[in-house]
């Protein structure tokens, strides 16, 4: 399993907004919302838009390109969850004053594929004090 990464500090991520930062070669998008720090995948599955930059709201963020939101607890496609469409999400603490985020390496040069992330990214750690 990997180890978590530093991505930011506290207050670098306003409430209600998201950063993207490259981890493992992977662009991974952290969002504020309601006082907790949340990690998906950056990139919409559906055009490759920066999730990131979308607006959030419930936990949610709409792409900036084509509205579509995914839940920022699991990553699901919420216009259509039971499309089985979804976008990876990633386990966040926080320690200190440090945000850190914990992703799959990526795959190996053999192809073996990184072990998919789980069904609920979020530890009950990750409010904001």
């Amino acid at each position: 399993m990997s180890d978590f990464q530093t991505v930011a500090k506290l207050g670098d991520i306003p409430e209600g907004q998201g950063r993207s930062f490259p981890l493992n070669g992977t662009m991974v998008g952290v969002f504020l919302s309601a006082g907790r720090y949340l990690a998906i995948n950056d990139f919409c599955p559906h055009m490759g838009a920066s999730l990131a930059e979308g607006h959030v709201e419930d936990d949610a963020v709409m792409c900036p390109w084509h509205a579509w939101r995914f839940s920022l607890q699991d990553g699901t496609w919420l216009d259509n969850s039971r499309s089985g469409i979804r976008t990876a999400c990633y386990e966040v603490r926080v320690a200190g004053d440090a945000i850190q985020v914990r992703i799959p390496p990526p795959p190996t040069a053999t192809g073996t594929p990184a072990p998919a992330p789980a069904a609920s990214c979020q530890p009950p750690s990750t409010n904001v004090g």
